[in-house]
């Protein structure tokens, strides 16, 4: 695969890719309606900011071993950085990581989601295995909101490329488990019963996946497509985990640095200091330049995906320092059996 490409593979992903249409889309709205008043929706005081904990909660990594293939390969073999749309379309995806570390609590930005929703912007948060495991709730409302969607973004956002074997299939596969037990009970659920065909809009299993830190080898990019995960990079980083960045600054560079099939990462886990100030700033001004704001998987289905054989940031290899940095502190070993609390929530997922 050459560094930089264009795979034509538009029509195939349409089919894959792309979001329920209208009438199910307004049923899913129903659907949060009835499982949540508007008031558990919101922000609440305090829920932002991430929390270390003394004695750090056994939270055990599902048990991925029996786990298959998925039924199809995923239709793209590499990291999606943009997408290249035919001439005249403007669309902009804007992707929120929610990534938790063992031994804290991530926070979850309320406020980010909340502005979201009252402007209605679409938007595809990629949320790592532990961060759903600690927010049940919230990840059941990401997923029932129709203008969202959710991939996946590791189990407790180790560096994969220090991982190889079970270890790498764990951290890749078991947000799946989660995202997979966090859906079915809200399938089951008496509130969602009435809406039965607005549920089955809610995707079995995801089909998006981040790689932690943005950084990637060919193993791991073999194991996401494996089981069906198209991996997603960006090309319009914000720098939001810098405390110093600004919400100005943040909304400056969406606004400089966006063109037609940008993704655009920011954090939406406490780690983003200033981005709901910043979102205010820079969504009127795009809307302004004739940008639309779609879901990743909308935007890949409506061109054709720019591919590369690695992951980064910026340019090449400038994600690699995390091998040395804090990887190998993130990649060490973590318990491998799903707790009780887990034990009977996806041991499959669907096919």
């Amino acid at each position: 695969m050459s560094n930089r490409h264009l795979i034509c593979c538009a029509a195939a992903l349409a089919g894959a890719l792309a979001a329920p249409q209208a009438a199910r889309a307004d049923g899913r709205a129903a659907l949060q309606a009835a499982c949540w008043a508007p008031s558990a929706l919101a922000a609440r005081p305090g829920e932002r900011t991430p929390v270390r904990l003394s004695r750090p909660a056994s939270m055990r990594v599902p048990n991925v071993a029996g786990v298959q293939e998925a039924p199809t390969r995923a239709a793209i073999a590499g990291a999606v950085r943009r997408v290249a749309l035919p001439p005249g379309r403007k669309l902009v995806a804007l992707t929120f990581d929610l990534c938790e570390t063992p031994g804290e609590t991530a926070g979850y930005d309320g406020a980010i989601v909340d502005y979201l929703r009252s402007q209605r912007i679409k938007a595809t948060f990629f949320a790592g295995g532990q961060w759903m495991a600690s927010h049940k709730a919230r990840t059941g409302q990401l997923l029932s909101d129709p203008l969202f969607e959710i991939g996946t973004h590791g189990w407790a956002h180790r560096n994969t490329r220090l991982l190889g074997g079970a270890e790498l299939k764990r951290e890749i596969l078991a947000p799946s488990l989660v995202y997979a037990a966090i859906r079915t009970e809200l399938g089951q659920a008496q509130c969602a019963a009435p809406h039965a065909a607005s549920f089955s809009a809610i995707p079995a299993r995801p089909a998006l996946f981040r790689f932690p830190f943005g950084a990637c080898n060919a193993a791991g990019l073999q194991a996401a497509a494996d089981h069906g995960l198209v991996a997603i990079q960006w090309d319009v980083s914000t720098g939001d985990p810098s405390p110093g960045q600004s919400a100005r600054a943040i909304a400056d560079l969406m606004i400089r640095n966006a063109r037609p099939g940008s993704i655009i990462i920011a954090h939406a886990n406490g780690r983003g200091y200033h981005t709901a100030a910043a979102l205010p700033l820079a969504i009127p001004a795009l809307k302004a330049k004739g940008f639309e704001f779609v879901t990743v998987s909308e935007l890949l289905a409506a061109g054709k995906p720019v591919v590369t054989d690695t992951c980064y940031d910026s340019r090449p290899g400038d994600t690699d320092k995390y091998d040395f940095l804090l990887g190998r502190r993130l990649s060490s070993s973590l318990p491998r059996e799903p707790s009780p609390d887990h034990a009977r929530a996806a041991p499959t997922l669907p096919r």
